[in-house]
């Protein structure tokens, strides 16, 4: 591991701290914390915690002595000087003198002791920070450390490598008992440079920032050097054999279905997958010693509440996967069991009164798979699947080293189950359509780019298809974080097979589709050609029928129900003069809607659609709402709000009425009119 230090970009931390009125040592704070936030060997997804003792002056002008300390919900990789909010130290040295303190007391001590009331919780180790009486203080969960710091014999085998370097400290559930038991192992020890805390993670400290910093870097280093010499001497075995797997693309619907059928009632039944089979990973699903080296927990109980204590384990998904769903769902059956058991037995050995959580994963391993992370949303899942990698290439570590022997599963529970713990999730209500996947054709148009914001909006995960790459690219960047643009010629089924199968190895399925994409042919349908009328059927009516195969396929794999939404505007039921090849194709269209609702109710999946009319789009130019409003004698402003209701309707009215169409859970073969009012093409 190398040291990320660079003067010039510390001098610049200090200068833009000055800028905005923050302290040099909070500015060099923030930047040395991120150095460390920017590796996922040390830190991953708001793990560890910095801190720098400090000054800060009172309402009376008095300069008083602060802790700055990581407050919660930051993450180290983006941290800015608010991320460290200033607790008085005076009040917390003296609550080293109690003889005990419960978290809850803890949290209220600290929060009391606030510079600004306003602030975020500081970290619930912030007591360990404030006892040790270093200036700059580092808390990693490094992956090489980890490895060092599970085995049976860590304490020794630490010592051997370090010399003194470092003290090592029991495990001990983090909070005030933890914080005073390293602050006893640390003035027992003086001189040291940090704290290895067994089957937790490794401190660092130093006069300044940058002796902090680089003082972890050189402990993993010595961690990764000899983990290495290791590795080298007794190389792990790779045993994959037999036949290869299926199409992830197959396998994960396959996968969303078994997860909602283990569900019972109360509990989620759609959760979003991210898969992962990168070399360690694929090293660690691979061994013969998969389904042990699963059950022995996790590297470090931080991480225990985003991944539970272990993964499923299932077969290897080869060749027929009815066949691997059975095996999959008796082995999640057994998974479901056994954590229901665990929660008895530890629930009862606490005392009793925790509510329990949903048993269900939130990761999964197959051999020849690789891994998938579980979530109610992309970002849940991609954190799971982030720490599994990072379990995966820890227990590879230290099985080379000799033998990865986390905690035990009461400390675990404990750690599960603490409420402190627990608060790290939120208390966010899940929006109306989280868990789900959209994936929207014609997205780069103005109706799609609006109905991807509004599905993104309302929690979805969305994939945006169109054959312009710029196009959808620009509108999956305006539908937020996580939205998928997947380049794609609908009127070419192999290209719309190969697209929805790009989503499903992005997010593991699909639940409702917008199938949003078409042209308009103008001409009198006696002057049209042959090719001119089918090409509006290509992209008006074939396209649809390529989608919606293409969706009923997973939708069908996953068991789950869905939605299949289709904009067939209003030429399918009110034909309009030199529109009839796309008037024909959109009346084909109503059709196919309503045949795919009469063959797939039983399948749980909705179908329904749109009839839009008059939307400024790449279908309705300025040029053709000038010409149309000219012909009718009035300007194009007049033209657009020619309704009932007087005003233009816009893509943003189209995208919450398709929104409302997926949210409609005993409504199919319906047809939902957006156009403001227009006696002639409502439905009779």
């Amino acid at each position: 591991m190398k040291t990320l230090w660079d003067n010039a970009g510390a001098d610049a931390a200090i200068a833009h701290g000055r800028a905005r009125g923050v302290g040099d040592d909070l500015a060099l704070r923030t930047y040395s914390a991120r150095l460390l936030g920017a590796d996922p060997r040390l830190v991953l997804h708001g793990g560890g915690n910095t801190s720098v003792k400090t000054t800060a002056t009172d309402l009376f002008g008095e300069e008083i002595e602060v802790l700055c300390v990581k407050g919660s919900g930051w993450d180290l990789a983006t941290i800015e000087p608010a991320g460290h909010p200033a607790v008085r130290l005076a009040p917390l040295l003296r609550l080293r003198g109690l003889p005990a303190l419960a978290d809850e007391a803890m949290v209220n001590a600290q929060r009391q002791n606030l510079m600004d009331s306003a602030a975020p919780n500081p970290s619930v180790e912030t007591l360990l920070h404030a006892f040790i009486p270093e200036k700059f203080i580092d808390h990693t969960h490094a992956v090489a450390l980890l490895a060092l710091a599970n085995q049976p014999d860590a304490e020794t085998l630490i010592g051997q490598l370090y010399g003194g370097r470092v003290a090592c400290v029991p495990y001990v559930m983090p909070g005030f008992d933890l914080a005073r038991r390293a602050a006893e192992i640390y003035d027992a020890h003086p001189g040291v440079e940090g704290l290895v805390l067994i089957h937790h993670g490794v401190f660092s400290f130093g006069a300044t920032a940058r002796q902090s910093y680089e003082r972890m870097i050189d402990l993993v280093t010595v961690a990764e050097t000899w983990l290495e010499s290791r590795r080298a001497a007794a190389p792990l075995a790779n045993s994959a054999r037999g036949s290869s797997c299926a199409p992830v693309a197959d396998v994960l619907p396959v996968l969303r279905g078994v997860l909602r059928a283990g569900a019972v009632v109360g509990e989620p039944t759609r959760w979003v997958l991210d898969h992962r089979a990168d070399a360690d990973v694929m090293q660690l699903v691979s061994d013969a010693r998969l389904a042990d080296w699963a059950g022995r927990g996790v590297a470090t109980p931080d991480h225990v509440i985003r991944t539970k204590r272990h993964p499923l384990v299932l077969p290897a998904p080869t060749g027929d996967l009815v066949d691997w769903r059975a095996e999959a769902a008796r082995a999640l059956e057994y998974y479901v069991a056994d954590y229901n058991a665990y929660f008895e037995r530890q629930n009862a050995r606490a005392g009793g009164g925790k509510r329990k959580l949903d048993p269900l994963p939130r990761v999964v391993v197959a051999p020849r798979l690789g891994l998938v992370g579980v979530g109610r949303n992309a970002g849940e899942a991609a954190i799971a699947a982030d720490i599994a990698q990072s379990w995966a290439v820890t227990l590879l570590a230290a099985e080379a080293a000799g033998r990865f022997a986390p905690l035990g599963e009461a400390d675990t529970f404990d750690m599960e189950y603490w409420s402190l713990e627990l608060a790290k999730l939120g208390k966010a209500a899940e929006r109306r359509l989280e868990r789900h996947v959209v994936v929207i054709t014609g997205g780069g148009g103005a109706i799609g780019a609006a109905t991807a914001r509004a599905f993104a909006a309302e929690g979805a995960q969305v994939a945006v298809l169109d054959a312009n790459a710029d196009a959808a690219a620009a509108s999956a960047r305006a539908a937020g974080a996580g939205a998928l643009a997947v380049t794609c010629d609908v009127t070419d089924p192999a290209a719309v097979d190969a697209a929805f199968a790009k989503v499903c190895e992005r997010f593991g399925g699909v639940d409702i589709v917008v199938s949003n994409a078409g042209s308009a042919t103008t001409g009198m349908m006696a002057r049209l050609t042959d090719a001119e009328f089918r090409a509006s059927f290509d992209v008006n009516f074939f396209a649809h029928q390529s989608v919606a195969q293409a969706a009923v396929r997973i939708l069908k794999a996953q068991g789950t129900g869905g939605a299949l939404l289709f904009n067939v505007s209003k030429q399918a039921l009110n034909p309009g003069e030199n529109f009839g090849a796309y008037g024909a194709a959109k009346a084909a269209l109503l059709a196919l809607m309503r045949q795919y609702a009469l063959e797939h109710g039983a399948d749980g999946v909705r179908v329904n659609a749109l009839n839009p009319d008059r939307i400024r789009s790449g279908l309705l130019t300025p040029e053709m709402i000038a010409s149309r409003a000219a012909s009718r004698g009035m300007d194009g402003e007049t033209y657009m709000a020619g309704n009932l209701l007087r005003r233009e309707v816009t893509a943003e009215d189209v995208a919450q009425a398709f929104v409302f169409a997926a949210l409609m859970r005993g409504t199919t073969g319906g047809v939902i009119t957006v156009d403001g009012g227009n006696v002639a093409a409502m439905v009779r």
